[in-house]
């Protein structure tokens, strides 16, 4: 019998949550200079620093890290008023995905003053470096580039597949190492993309009562590549 003609059963809506602490993170060449980062902390070079990297690339999990170890303030981006700025001289602070349009550029410029007089800490968190985020402040855009920057590379195959291994013994979902190695050749290269493939396969293979297996795989891969084929 095909896997497609196999009997379906709906799948129960069971929260997998995402572990977001060291213990959950996939250590590659990839990803080991950001997390040296985090783990010197606070002996850093420069009291600001920034991860950069592609979407999917881990930078979220490593601030959540640095969030736990720091007792840290999150801020956002747009939102980096008085009271944020004098908060920074008492205790360090968290600003996640800092190159968003709306990023308040005279808040961030007040608020690494602050932390530098108060010698205090702030990680930033981007998709891109500096030069390319439109600042219009000069000095603004000088103290970024003064500060210590650490670049996270897209996901090489030891790390996805390491994060696909780990998701699937979350679920206590037993997959053999072929098919992983099938879908890390073959899947988009990002660690977002890797949850959500996780979890199409997982809800697919519990409708139709099969194994994940390298059929199954394959179709389920497909059927990703079919929206990002039509933008394209």
């Amino acid at each position: 019998m095909e896997e497609r003609d196999r009997p379906r059963q709906l799948p129960l809506d069971l929260a997998h949550g995402e572990g977001r602490t060291r213990d959950d993170l996939v250590v590659t060449p990839a990803n080991e200079q950001a997390l040296g980062l985090v783990e010197r902390w606070p002996e850093w070079v420069s009291p600001v620093a920034l991860l950069a990297g592609p979407q999917g690339s881990g930078k979220s999990h490593l601030a959540e890290i640095w969030l736990g170890e720091s007792g840290a303030l999150r801020v956002e981006p747009g939102n980096i008023g008085a009271e944020i700025v004098e908060l920074a001289r008492e205790r360090p602070i968290l600003i996640d995905d800092a190159d968003r349009p709306e990023l308040d550029q005279r808040g961030l410029f007040h608020l690494i003053n602050a932390v530098k007089q108060s010698h205090s800490h702030l990680l930033l968190t981007a998709r891109r470096f500096p030069s390319s985020w439109g600042v219009e402040i000069p000095d603004l855009l000088s103290r970024l580039r003064a500060a210590q920057i650490v670049e996270i590379a897209e996901p090489d195959d030891m790390l996805l597949t390491g994060v696909l291994m780990k998701l699937f013994a979350d679920r206590q979902v037993v997959v053999d190492p072929h098919v992983i190695q099938y879908i890390t050749r073959r899947m988009e290269r990002s660690l977002s993309s890797a949850r959500h493939l996780v979890d199409l396969l997982d809800r697919t293979a519990l409708e139709r009562k099969s194994r994940i297996t390298r059929p199954l795989a394959s179709e389920v891969l497909g059927e990703l590549e079919q929206p990002r084929l039509s933008r394209s």
